[in-house]
């Protein structure tokens, strides 16, 4: 039997030699379909990668309580968004204040601004720094890790120390070739020790999260005093099984802070981080969806394809199979042969389209700064999909050369 496989192999091979530029272009119009179904799913699998990289490092252990929830909301009928207050510091610290839910961390941080310029000595950097306010449970809950020197302490944020804590591309910028513990750099005139710097993170979305710089909150209030600051509260439990009764209480606290009765709606947004995680990941769903159905509709056409070279093929060679069936080849014989070489065809520009579709696909994942991972997924869909289309398309020729009679075969011309 496997002796029979090998001779078919060959037969198959030494076939595609005689017809090389038809079978070139089949494998091309196949690889084609393979590529872009690959190409998308590997984007889709760095994209998936990365958001549950930059979301799942704040733990589901945490939620966060904004203006808004994550989902946008309206009332009638999407005529009317609604319009919630922003959370005030007095909200923000009122909150603080009256969740006393164990075994919970309460931070308490704002942006305060997104284009700002640090100096150090006689070198600053471009006007995109990220400054933001926040008190010594921001860094654990935002699920942040400190690569050099340490986290503010409740001393930092209770005597309003001129301390901060910086992204790692301040080392490689403003403080490279020095250590940067103890350095003193400037914000808006006033100068801030660097106690610490920030694990690398990279880019989410084509924000850099390693160009930020984090003071105490209320030395940000002082510096930067913008109206109608919008504060984030993030609150951290260290037990997970407890989540969903610390969030409730949270919600009640909330409500209470905001004055709100019984019967109305909340004016505030709570996300957990799990929550966050699998709605966005959701939006990815779709993206597969499109990428089956573009690459459906370029395989179909390839098994058209693959199809007609098999016809012609028969036909070409119908002496042959008139010869063979005259020294005794059986039908299933002539049949298993053709059917061999459709495979053989269709595995071939299967794996080139996987070289092609994982190579743009990887490509386009670094300069959309994702992070790559191998699409084991992708690769196994081509591998079976190849298969399915060669087993299609190559059926109806098989049975068509299995079935021609051998005298008239013979006198074929």
């Amino acid at each position: 039997m496997l002796k029979l496989f090998r001779e078919n192999i060959r037969i198959a091979l030494g076939s595609i030699r005689t017809q090389l530029l038809r079978t070139i272009l089949t494998v091309l119009i196949i690889a084609i379909g393979i590529t872009a179904l690959v190409c998308i799913l590997t984007v889709v699998a760095a994209l998936e990668n990365t958001i549950s990289t930059d979301f799942a490092s704040m733990g589901a252990n945490t939620f966060n309580i904004n203006q808004y929830p994550f989902e946008t909301r309206r009332q009638g009928g999407g005529e009317r968004e609604v319009i919630n207050p922003i959370i005030s510091y007095p909200d923000a610290v009122a909150f603080k204040n009256k969740y006393s839910f164990p075994l919970t961390h309460t931070s308490l941080s704002f942006t305060a601004t997104n284009k700002a310029e640090a100096k150090f000595e006689s070198k600053k950097t471009d006007p995109k720094i990220t400054v933001k306010g926040v008190d010594d449970h921001f860094i654990p809950n935002s699920g942040l890790e400190i690569a050099q020197g340490r986290n503010f302490s409740g001393f930092d944020i209770a005597n309003n120390t001129y301390c901060c804590v910086v992204g790692s591309d301040f080392e490689k910028d403003l403080l490279k070739d020095v250590n940067p513990i103890d350095k003193v750099i400037s914000i808006r005139g006033a100068k801030f020790k660097v106690i610490g710097v920030l694990k690398e993170k990279g880019s989410t979305f084509g924000n850099n999260e390693d160009l930020r710089v984090l003071i105490p909150i209320q030395i940000a209030r002082s510096i930067f005093t913008q109206p109608n600051i919008d504060y984030t509260i993030s609150v951290m439990i260290e037990k997970k099984e407890m989540l969903d009764q610390a969030v409730d209480n949270a919600n009640a606290v909330m409500r209470n802070v905001r004055r709100l009765s019984p019967v109305e709606e909340n004016n505030f947004g709570i996300s957990r981080s799990d929550d966050l995680i699998n709605r966005i990941l959701s939006i990815t769903d779709y993206l597969g969806v499109s990428a089956w159905v573009i690459g459906i509709i370029t395989i179909f056409g390839s098994s058209i394809a693959l199809m007609n070279i098999m016809l012609v093929s028969v036909t070409e060679r119908t002496r042959e199979i008139g010869v063979r069936k005259a020294l005794g080849a059986k039908r299933r014989t002539i049949a298993t042969q053709f059917f061999i070489e459709t495979l053989v065809i269709g595995q071939m520009g299967g794996i080139f389209g996987i070289i092609l579709g994982i190579s743009a696909g990887a490509g386009i994942a670094s300069l959309l700064n994702f992070d790559f991972v191998t699409p084991w997924a992708a690769i196994t869909a081509a591998f079976i999909t190849t298969f399915v289309v060669a087993i299609v398309s190559g059926s109806y020729p098989a049975l068509k050369a299995s079935r021609l009679d051998p005298i008239e075969a013979l006198r074929y011309e």
